[in-house]
């Protein structure tokens, strides 16, 4: 597979973070490693602290030219200046989002294993629809599999990203059918996120 052909890395930032040290731990990873964008997935609904942990990795991400977009949070998207938002229902709220946010903002949606909802999204004006989990046994056991990533990539044109419990084996399952890998707690709960992070972009072939 080549560079050109190769799915690119979407990081994901740990659901909880200490703002003393985990710049600097990101800052090691985006300047290591080729990252399409970065993603702010917070576990608080807490504005303030949101507002503060994207004040500090804002600068940690355009100092390394990586598009900064935050889960759920059309607001803080758009009062913040940052890049876009991630959304976690589906297509539902899609609009909205662009209607908030104008037409050069990154919208995605997270649209589980429902490929009538991915293509639901991408109508409404999703930059991208994110499938997952891919492995593991959380929420309700469902994962999204090969035949899916492989029908969206042959049938549908919105960018598609795979998330959830990724590992090397599902690296290298899904490499040829989807266009982003979200990594997340698969590297920064390691002791070298990004030797974990390159193990994985070897995977890909």
């Amino acid at each position: 597979m080549s560079d050109q052909d190769r799915p690119q890395i979407y990081l994901v930032t740990p659901p909880e973070f200490d703002l003393s040290s985990f710049p600097a731990r990101l800052e090691t990873v985006l300047q290591g490693a080729d990252i399409a964008c970065l993603r702010l997935s917070l576990a608080t609904h807490d504005e303030d602290r949101l507002t503060r942990a994207a004040d500090a990795i804002r600068e940690v991400a355009h100092r390394a030219d990586v598009a900064l977009v935050i889960d759920t949070h059309v607001v803080l998207a758009k009062r913040l200046g940052l890049d876009g938002v991630h959304l976690l229902d589906g297509s539902r709220t899609v609009r909205h989002a662009r209607k908030e946010l104008g037409p050069d903002a990154i919208v995605g949606a997270y649209c589980s294993q429902s490929n009538h909802d991915g293509m639901s999204a991408g109508e409404a004006g999703a930059d991208y629809v994110s499938f997952g989990p891919v492995s593991g046994s959380l929420g309700d056991g469902e994962l999204a599999d090969h035949e899916l990533f492989y029908w969206w990539s042959q049938m549908i044109e919105v960018p598609v990203v795979a998330e959830g419990g990724v590992t090397l084996d599902q690296i290298k399952t899904l490499s040829s059918v989807t266009d982003f890998f979200a990594i997340g707690e698969e590297i920064w709960s390691t002791d070298d996120p990004l030797a974990t992070l390159n193990s994985f972009v070897a995977a890909m072939g």
